[in-house]
């Protein structure tokens, strides 16, 4: 027999209430198999190979002679897999081994590797690699890790990723020395690196480049890689080189290559906003090609150039260059193209404050303070002093020039910010929004 319509709804009602119970208790059961667990240098690798999604393994401080093989793990969303050592005191140090990166990454996903100490010891090998032989690595981020002594060559990386690689966040990091600070993508741009964050790193004396992101060719087609239109932000970092490099070797303090020429990668974009590029005694301070918006960032190289946006493996397509401080020896800002090829796209130059020999070279220029480097002493707190002490904040208001279109940077992280983190005043020019004393913290080779 049928029972009535009430107690039907009733049933119905405590079933979906026993369903709903139930999914509880799994995921309950689920979140309490994540496990804290303690390892030190002689029980860590084996700790390693038996951890799952929202596991962390805290590494006892010591000396770490054994690498640390990322492989095949797998975190998942909103539960990564977490490795770290202390946030203070005496560090787990991880010492570098003949033939071995130090952290190797392979076929890792949702994984977090914090508060380390890398310690190169000077071989020639790389302190943090995605292999070129993995697959992929994908939502991996690397955190307040010292790095020094793998400055053995150029090639001596202290980040390095040589397969397709995506989400990745590299932040709070310190690199001294190296060959290369760090190094994304493959030389052949057949491991492209997709919507990253490259964030409050300090990159200092590198013998090449202190960043460097290769060109991308066709995207493959690896599942769960972005093809909708992505940005890979580069914010809020120093990239210094008052020291290191030659003139046989010379590189850019960073160096940005194209994204895919057509199909999925075609639209995306470089944001790199907010960063403290210091010294270089052979090469410019910047270099880029393909989409790239450059604002709210404080150039000083007092040995030669500032920005150079050119052809390198392929052609500078969108280019916004807008609200920077430039002091520069030589040529503050140029934008260069093809001899010949038409210029598709818009690359404009804006509301900069550039103080150079030959200020600004480029084909849309407008709206921008220039003047000799010698005016940077009469328009400038101290623009000759040490990180620490230099300060380029403005004596006195810039007058901008009433030519010239906005700068574009809608949508973009801290668009509306100057390089302090203040909203910016209208009519303002170069990475400051004010004049008199500075409010915000002195440039230093340290987290800004």
């Amino acid at each position: 027999m049928t029972g009535s319509a009430p107690a039907q709804r009733r049933s119905r009602r405590a079933l979906r209430a026993g369903i709903a119970f139930a999914g509880l208790l799994l995921a309950a059961s689920v979140l309490a198999r994540a496990e804290l667990i303690d390892a030190g240098p002689a029980d860590y690798r084996a700790r390693l190979r038996a951890l799952r999604p929202g596991d962390t393994l805290r590494l006892a401080p010591g000396e770490y002679a054994r690498g640390l093989p990322v492989h095949g793990l797998a975190g998942e969303p909103g539960r990564p897999i977490v490795i770290h050592g202390p946030a203070s005191g005496a560090p787990a140090l991880f010492l570098a081994r003949p033939g071995h990166n130090t952290i190797s990454l392979v076929d890792a996903q949702h994984v977090v590797i914090r508060d380390l100490v890398l310690e190169g010891r000077e071989l020639p090998v790389d302190a943090v690699k995605c292999e070129g032989h993995a697959r992929w690595a994908h939502h991996v981020t690397l955190e307040n890790l010292l790095i020094r002594g793998h400055g053995n060559n150029q090639q001596t990386v202290g980040i390095s990723t040589k397969c397709p690689a995506w989400n990745w966040v590299i932040r709070g990091n310190t690199i001294l020395g190296a060959g290369t600070g760090i190094y994304l993508g493959n030389s052949d741009g057949r491991a492209p690196f997709v919507a990253g964050r490259i964030e409050d790193n300090v990159i200092v004396d590198s013998l090449g480049y202190n960043l460097q992101i290769k060109h991308q060719l066709a995207r493959p087609r690896v599942p769960g890689m972005p093809e909708e239109p992505s940005l890979t932000v580069i914010a809020h970092n120093v990239f210094a080189k008052p020291n290191a490099g030659n003139a046989e070797s010379a590189r850019p303090n960073v160096l940005v290559g194209h994204f895919p020429r057509e199909g999925p990668g075609a639209e995306d974009r470089y944001a790199i906003h907010g960063n403290f590029f210091f010294q270089n005694r052979h090469e410019a301070l910047f270099q880029g090609e393909g989409n790239i918006a450059l604002y709210s960032n404080v150039f000083v190289n007092r040995h030669g150039d500032g920005i150079h946006v050119q052809p390198h493996n392929d052609l500078p397509r969108r280019i916004e260059i807008a609200f920077n401080t430039v002091v520069a020896a030589g040529t503050g800002i140029a934008v260069r193209n093809r001899e010949g090829q038409p210029v598709t796209h818009r690359q404009a130059v804006r509301a900069n404050a550039v103080f150079a020999a030959k200020p600004i070279e480029a084909p849309d220029a407008a709206g921008n303070f220039t003047a000799p480097l010698a005016e940077a002493d009469r328009s400038l707190n101290r623009p000759r002093a040490a990180p620490g002490e230099l300060d380029l904040y403005p004596k006195r208001a810039l007058p901008a020039p009433g030519n010239g279109d906005e700068p574009q940077l809608d949508g973009l992280p801290g668009a509306h910010l100057d390089f302090n983190g203040v909203t910016r005043a209208p009519g303002t020019v170069g990475a400051y929004s004010g004049h008199g004393a500075n409010p915000g913290r002195l440039p230093r080779l340290e987290r800004q």
